[in-house]
C-alpha cells in the first residue's frame, strides 16, 4: 500500500509545519500518552447484588426515575481501572516481590513477576513468604507507587469512618446508615459503588434509601461555568455582593485573560446591580420550593430575594403576634378554648390542621416543593392575609373573646414556627426564644422542639372552610369591582364584630355558587 508523505506530514504538523502536539489547557504544557500497566476491580458479580437490592427493595432510590440509569449502569458494567498515576491519595496496597539474592533453593524456580496485597508491609511479607515457601529474609518487597482512584476510596466512606475493618462500637451503632442524600450526576461514580464495596466488603447495605436531589444551574438553564461566569456562589447570596465585588472574585481563579473577560461580562449582565443579601434561610427555602423531583432547578436571584421578603413578613406577624400578648400572657390549653372560638378562630386551626397533615405527608415522600408551598400559603394567604385582619380590632378589647384569640393567635404562630423550622432554622429559632411557652413546653430550642403532627392539631373542619371560602370570595370579588370601576375606599369605616356578618353569610347557602371569572367584566 502506497503512503502519501505530504498528507502525513500535514496530519502530524498541521499547515505551519509545528507538531500538532496536545496542551493542558491551563499550562499548556506538553500532553504526553504513556502506556502503563493499570489495577482492575472485576465487578460483574458485584454489580449482580446492587441490582438485586433495588429489584427487592431492600434500597430504596427516590426520585424512581433514577432506577433506569441504576440498572442501565450496573448491567454494562466493565471492569473498574482503580489506579491513578498522582500525588495524593491512598497509595494502593499491592506489593512487588523479588528475592535479596535470587531464590535460596534454586535459581531458576521463580522467574516472573509476583505481587501481592495486605494492609500493610509486614502482612504482604508474611503472605509472599507463605506462597514461595520461603524465610521472610529472603523476600524484599515494593510498594507500587500509585494511588487508588478517589471514587474507590470515597466508596469505603459509609464504613471507613467508623473503624472498619476493626470491629469498633461505633460500626455497629452507626452502620449501616438510613438515609443516603447526593446528586443524581453521580448515582453511578459514588452510590452504586458505595453499594458494591459495602455488600462485599461488610455483608450490609450501607444504606437503606437514596435521595437523589436536583442539579443547580444558573437562571438560564446553563450549567454553572467559570468560564462563562455564571456560577453563584452560595455566600454571595447569603452576604450579598456588588458587582466589583463579583469582578474582585475572578482575580483569584487561574482563568486565562479571555476567560476571565467572559466572565466579567456575563456577571455584569446577570447582576447588573450585584446581588442583593438574602440570608442563608431565604437560600434554603428557596432551593426547596423548585419543581418537582428529578428536574434541574435554574436558580434565580429574584426568586431567592422574594422568599427573603416572605422571611420578612414572618418577622413582622411574629412582632405583631407578641405586641398583641400582654407581658404576664400564659398560653392556656387549646381544648379549654376550642369551645369559646370564633368562625375565624375555628377557621384558622383548621386550616393549621390541614396544614400540618399535607406537610407530614410531603416529608414522608420527599415532595419539599408541596411542603414548602403549603408553609407559605398558611403563613401568607391564611395567617396573614386573611386571620390577622379580622381579628386586629378584636384584640384591643380585654374580653374573653379577645383573651381566646390570643390563645389561637400563639397557637397558630408556634405551630408555624415549627413547621417552618427545617427550612429556617435561624429566623424561627429568633423568635421560638422571644415567644411565650406553655407550662408543659421545656425546650431550651426549637431544634429540639417536638414538630407538628395530625395528633397535636385535629381541628380540620372541611365544610367551616367551604362557608369561610364562600365569604372570602365575596370580598375579592368586590375589592375587583372597586378597582375595575374606580370605586374610592372610605377613609373610616365603623368597626363592627364581623363574627355575626361571617355567620349570616355562611349559614344560607342554598342556591348560592361562586360567581364566575368574568363576573367583573360584564
Amino acid at each position: 500500500m502506497s503512503v502519501d508523505a505530504p498528507v502525513l506530514f500535514l496530519e502530524s504538523f498541521g499547515k505551519s509545519g509545528t507538531p500538532n502536539y496536545l496542551r493542558c489547557g491551563r499550562s499548556s504544557d506538553i500532553v504526553e500518552p504513556l502506556l502503563k500497566e493499570q489495577w482492575f476491580v472485576r465487578c460483574d458479580n458485584l454489580a449482580t447484588q446492587a441490582i438485586t437490592a433495588v429489584e427487592s427493595g431492600e434500597l430504596s432510590i427516590c426520585p424512581k426515575m433514577h432506577c433506569k440509569t441504576w440498572q442501565h449502569w450496573l448491567l454494562n458494567i466493565r471492569d473498574w481501572c482503580i489506579s491513578r498515576q498522582l500525588w495524593w491519595g491512598h497509595r494502593i496496597p499491592a506489593y512487588q516481590v523479588s528475592f535479596r539474592n535470587g531464590h535460596p533453593k534454586d535459581q531458576t524456580a521463580y522467574s516472573h513477576t509476583m505481587w501481592v496485597s495486605g494492609q500493610c508491609y509486614q502482612e504482604a511479607l508474611e503472605k509472599a513468604a507463605a506462597q514461595l515457601n520461603v524465610n521472610e529474609e529472603h523476600l524484599e518487597l515494593t510498594q507500587d507507587d500509585d494511588v487508588l482512584d478517589t471514587w474507590f476510596s470515597s466508596a469505603l466512606f459509609p464504613f471507613a469512618v467508623h473503624g472498619w475493618p476493626s470491629q469498633t462500637d461505633d460500626l455497629d451503632c452507626f452502620y449501616p446508615s438510613t438515609l443516603l442524600e447526593t446528586g443524581h450526576d453521580i448515582i453511578s461514580f459514588w452510590v452504586a459503588r458505595m453499594v458494591m464495596m459495602g455488600q462485599k466488603l461488610t455483608g450490609r447495605l450501607p444504606f437503606k434509601e437514596v435521595y437523589l436531589h436536583s442539579m443547580v444551574r444558573d437562571a438560564h438553564g446553563r450549567k454553572m461555568s467559570k468560564s462563562l461566569g455564571n456560577v453563584i456562589d452560595p455566600v454571595d447570596v447569603i452576604q450579598g455582593a456588588s458587582l466589583e465585588d463579583l469582578h474582585a472574585g475572578l482575580e483569584g481563579n487561574l482563568l486565562d485573560p479571555a476567560e476571565k473577560e467572559r466572565s466579567r461580562r456575563g456577571q455584569a449582565a446577570d447582576y447588573p446591580r450585584g446581588i442583593p443579601e438574602c440570608g442563608t434561610d431565604a437560600l434554603r427555602f428557596t432551593l426547596c420550593t423548585y419543581k418537582a423531583q428529578g428536574e434541574d432547578v435554574n436558580l434565580d436571584v429574584n426568586t431567592v430575594q422574594t422568599y427573603r421578603f416572605f422571611c420578612n413578613k414572618i418577622w413582622n406577624a411574629a412582632l405583631f403576634t407578641l405586641n398583641a400578648l400582654p407581658d404576664n400572657f400564659e398560653p392556656s390549653p387549646m381544648s379549654e378554648m376550642l369551645a369559646d372560638c370564633s368562625i375565624m378562630d375555628r377557621w384558622i386551626l383548621s386550616r393549621l390542621s390541614d396544614t400540618t397533615a399535607t406537610i407530614n405527608n410531603g416529608f414522608q415522600g420527599y415532595d419539599f416543593p408541596i411542603i414548602t408551598s403549603a408553609i407559605h400559603k398558611f403563613w401568607v394567604q391564611n395567617l396573614c392575609d386573611v386571620y390577622l385582619g379580622s381579628i386586629k380590632l378584636s384584640l384591643r378589647a380585654d374580653d374573653h373573646k379577645a383573651v381566646v384569640s390570643r390563645n389561637v393567635l400563639h397557637t397558630c404562630v408556634d405551630a408555624g414556627l415549627r413547621l417552618i423550622s427545617p427550612f429556617m432554622p435561624y429566623l424561627s429559632e429568633e423568635i421560638f426564644q422571644r415567644l411565650p411557652r406553655r407550662p408543659e413546653q421545656e425546650e431550651p430550642s426549637i431544634c429540639v422542639a417536638p414538630y407538628p403532627t395530625t395528633e397535636e392539631f385535629t381541628m380540620f373542619d372541611g365544610s367551616l372552610e367551604e362557608r369561610v371560602a364562600l365569604s372570602l370570595d365575596i370580598v375579592n370579588r368586590i375589592r375587583s369591582i372597586q378597582k375595575e370601576f374606580g370605586i374610592p375606599k372610605l377613609s373610616a369605616m365603623p368597626h363592627h364584630d364581623n363574627t355575626e356578618q361571617v355567620q349570616a353569610v355562611t349559614d344560607d347557602q342554598s342556591g348560592a355558587r361562586p360567581l364566575p371569572s368574568n363576573h367583573c367584566s360584564e
